[in-house]
């Protein structure tokens, strides 16, 4: 892997916020011509640092309104456990995403549910029966400050 510069860091936090912005505008924005612009973003793809491109799904558009942040304490902390929770947690679309963290939790994830009693639902038949969980601790969130018109 390469060194960024800050030319590379500047077109990261570009696309950030608008990865659809055309290559030219988004050279513009960075202060390259867009040939170079061009071929440093497709050496960032090259190189994995940028993975891909998606849309960010407002919530309630898709019928799932709701965004929990989910706390999870194993058990144990060993790798057999770390595998089975992990692969688990990957069967349930509900669990949007899923982070190993240091502290107090093992694992943070965003949870993506209709209502709190859909919630519920996740929390009965999905969180509580993931392998090894020791603790759950929910968060429901009020809103996504940096998914919005003044992001």
């Amino acid at each position: 892997m390469f060194e960024l510069d800050e030319a590379d860091r500047e077109i990261l936090r570009a696309l950030r916020l608008n990865a659809r912005l055309p290559n030219t505008q988004l050279a513009e924005a960075v202060g390259l011509s867009p040939s170079a612009c061009l071929r440093r973003v497709q050496r960032l793809e090259e190189q994995g640092i940028i993975r891909g491109y998606t849309a960010l799904v407002a919530s309630g558009a898709t019928g799932q309104g709701q965004v929990v942040i989910v706390q999870i304490t194993l058990e144990r902390q060993t790798e057999p456990y770390f595998d089975r929770f992990e692969a688990a947690v990957r069967k349930y679309p509900e669990i949007r995403e899923c982070f190993l963290m240091t502290g107090d939790a093992d694992y943070l994830l965003q949870v993506e549910a209709d209502s709190a009693s859909d919630f519920e639902r996740i929390h009965k038949d999905i969180l509580s029966k993931l392998p090894g969980v020791l603790r759950i601790h929910s968060s429901f969130s009020i809103r996504n400050v940096l998914a919005g018109p003044n992001a």
